[in-house]
């Protein structure tokens, strides 16, 4: 039988999570108050943000937003009627496209990226040099 974890884990865990949450309120708030819902500022930032290039596949997109593939292409549909991304064909696959942010997502993402930065330093768990 393993033996029992200390309070310290406990206490540890729960306060990792209620950081977390408390980061996630406070991202969820910051992304409505520049008219977007927090869905559409994590595309934003998983599409800018993507590691080595500036755009995604759908299939990519619906990984790092953790969602299925239909729900994605729902949210990349309502994201591009508000001109925050745009869709262009994969040259390397006709049946597939390519997702970018917009200078108008741009714009957006940058304000919020900044609030953003603000806040985790605010909070500690980013110091520049």
């Amino acid at each position: 039988m393993e033996p029992p974890l200390s309070k310290d884990v406990y206490e540890f865990l729960a306060d990792f999570r209620y950081r977390i949450r408390k980061f996630l309120r406070f991202s969820e708030s910051a992304a409505r108050s520049q008219g977007l819902t927090p869905k559409q500022h994590q595309l934003l930032l998983s599409v800018k943000g993507y590691p080595g290039r500036d755009y995604v596949t759908p299939s990519e997109l619906a990984e790092r937003l953790q969602i299925t593939h239909h729900a994605c292409v729902g949210l990349i549909d309502r994201c591009e009627q508000i001109r925050l991304v745009t869709r262009r064909p994969n040259p390397e696959d006709g049946r597939s496209v390519l997702i970018e942010v917009t200078d108008k997502g741009l714009d957006v993402l940058r304000t919020l990226s900044e609030i953003h930065l603000e806040e985790i330093k605010r909070i500690g768990f980013f110091k520049e040099n």
